[in-house]
């Protein structure tokens, strides 16, 4: 009887009942600091492991880009005393999955946990759709989804590991959890972390970082453009980056006086 509980509670889903999502202002904020400065500038205030290792967009446009706050799918190993093949997918309902889907709010970012798992196609067509229709604006999957002509089609900006016929749990993975912190990627993400994701990649940023971040990256993409210009102009590589000395004495005197 005891054992039977516990299978019973494990089947449920595991979830945050409430969590601070980022700001307005934050998120804006971040809109344009790309992946590799947010990443570099968190790696400077100490904060090492922010990139989203292996997924990729889907969509291979060069302007995809996605900042928003962070809401958190867990899949775990599948075993069959708990969540058992027969179900299948009518069973999936009842689960994380839908429970998170059901969570959405305008201007999230889903980060799902798939331990790179090829098989399992954590979303597909109809749930892409749901969270297009609930506002969300854009997904971060350590893993695969299915259904891809459709799911282009949505214009979701999607960042995996590539493609499946399988959906969320035909092979070795079930959703456990929503909202709860999860492992992606070799990074944590925990719900409300502010997610940046372009062709570079995705990039998790603490709420608590996210303004410092945001006014330092700025600055910093700013020195690039300049230093990029004198380049294209003919200027030597040691001159202007990085953008010291001399070089910087000649980026302050261009700007604005304030």
């Amino acid at each position: 009887m005891g054992e039977t509980r516990i299978y019973e509670s494990m089947r449920a889903p595991v979830h945050t009942a409430s969590f601070a999502r980022p700001t307005a202002r934050m998120v804006e904020a971040l809109e344009d600091v790309s992946a590799a400065t947010a990443c570099a500038k968190l790696h400077q205030m100490g904060i090492t492991r922010t990139f989203i290792d292996g997924p990729v967009p889907l969509h291979r446009e060069p302007d995809v880009k996605v900042t928003g706050g962070a809401v958190t799918l867990q899949f775990l190993p599948r075993r069959e005393d708990v969540f058992n093949g027969a179900e299948q997918e009518d069973a999936e309902r009842d689960t994380a999955l839908w429970g998170v889907l059901e969570s959405i709010r305008p201007g999230d970012v889903l980060v799902v946990s798939a331990h790179g798992s090829h098989f399992t196609g954590c979303l597909g067509d109809m749930l892409v759709r749901y969270f297009k229709l609930r506002g969300g604006a854009g997904i971060v999957v350590d893993g695969r989804v299915r259904d891809a002509a459709r799911v282009r089609a949505l214009g979701v900006p999607i960042w995996c590991t590539g493609v499946t016929p399988h959906y969320a749990s035909q092979t070795e993975l079930f959703p456990s959890a929503f909202n709860v912190p999860v492992g992606v990627g070799g990074a944590l993400v925990t719900p409300g972390d502010l997610i940046v994701a372009d062709e570079d990649g995705a990039v998790v940023v603490p709420q608590h970082s996210a303004m410092a971040l945001a006014d330092d990256a700025l600055l910093h993409q700013d020195r690039e453009a300049f230093a990029r210009r004198r380049l294209d102009e003919g200027g030597r590589l040691s001159d202007y980056y990085p953008l010291t000395g001399e070089g910087l004495e000649e980026y302050l005197a261009s700007r604005p006086a304030t």
